[in-house]
């Protein structure tokens, strides 16, 4: 049974319910730190960052998963009605799930939108202009995600203003270098050996910001089936287009971009993470080193391309 159904949301609300009962609610006269709840692991890490040690954070969506087919449990709903502050995403209904979950919860504090100022993409799915959600894969717009995280934790500890705003300065620091190193190293490799094919449609930012084509079997969301047109359509590119490499992505299955990679002789660059970290320990254990990671991956892949690019 789907969560979007009503019955599956009833039976949600009641055992969120039943849990709430052993649920302290949040209270900074018993504890010192903020609640804090984020929708998916990659924003968790970025609030966690600004946060600091007067934070305890909270991800819905679990590390290593697809965001696309999250379904919240009955202990979501639990986080959420106990948090202090929830921060979203908020572009073209990734977080579909989230105005039932916050409902559900009865929780009445502020919900962050921390994409809000992000100069978003479009990009038709089934048929439909909508907005691209996957802004995180550009550093710099994480830098405008800082400023909102930043902004919210001090309205609601104002006595933590001065440690916010130096983790803040020290994580936009950080982003800008990976940034500036990114442009640096993939600047380098010829433009026409920067097309490659990844799982589905998750790194169009990435690409814009550094020069990159990607081109995938799958839309920018992994709960879309393609159909086999497109599929046809786009082996029939890459086999006109010098592709340098595929990349399979951590959080869904690789089978669909394999096949096609197979089937244009296209070879392997990589993992990359779109959209959920690694768990402690891997590759992309943060936000920071999943960016890290994606750009020496496909960097790596790239530098290689004219041994291993398909043929025209």
């Amino acid at each position: 049974m789907r969560f979007g159904m009503d019955a599956a949301w009833r039976l949600v609300v009641g055992l969120a319910a039943l849990v709430g009962l052993t649920t302290p609610v949040s209270s900074h006269a018993a504890q010192e730190k903020l609640n804090v709840v984020a929708s998916f692991s990659v924003l968790a890490d970025i609030v966690q960052s600004v946060g600091g040690d007067r934070i305890n954070t909270t991800s819905l969506i679990p590390r290593n998963r697809d965001a696309h087919h999250f379904e919240p449990t009955p202990a979501d709903v639990a986080e959420v009605r106990k948090a202090d502050v929830v921060f979203v995403h908020g572009v073209a209904g990734f977080e579909g799930y989230l105005p039932r979950l916050i409902a559900a919860s009865g929780y009445t504090g502020p919900v962050v939108t921390v994409s809000e100022g992000v100069k978003l993409r479009t990009r038709v799915r089934k048929g439909v202009a909508g907005d691209d959600p996957h802004t995180w894969n550009n550093p710099m717009n994480a830098v405008i995600y800082v400023g909102h995280i930043k902004d919210a934790l001090e309205a609601k500890d104002p006595a933590g203003r001065a440690e916010y705003e130096a983790n803040a300065a020290r994580y936009i620091a950080a982003l800008k270098a990976i940034d500036a190193d990114a442009r640096q190293r993939l600047g380098k490799i010829p433009e026409t050996q920067r097309v490659v094919i990844s799982s589905h449609a998750a790194f169009g930012y990435l690409g814009d910001a550094y020069g990159i084509t990607f081109l995938s079997p799958m839309s920018i969301s992994t709960a879309d089936e393609p159909s086999a047109k497109h599929i046809a359509a786009l082996i029939d590119q890459i086999r006109k287009e010098r592709v340098s490499a595929y990349f399979v992505e951590n959080s869904n299955n690789p089978r669909l971009v394999e096949l096609v990679a197979q089937a244009t002789n296209v070879k392997p660059g990589g993992e990359l993470y779109a959209e959920a970290l690694s768990p402690p320990g891997g590759p992309a254990s943060t936000y920071l080193d999943m960016l890290r990671h994606n750009v020496d991956t496909l960097a790596t892949a790239l530098e290689k391309a004219p041994a291993q690019a398909s043929a025209k």
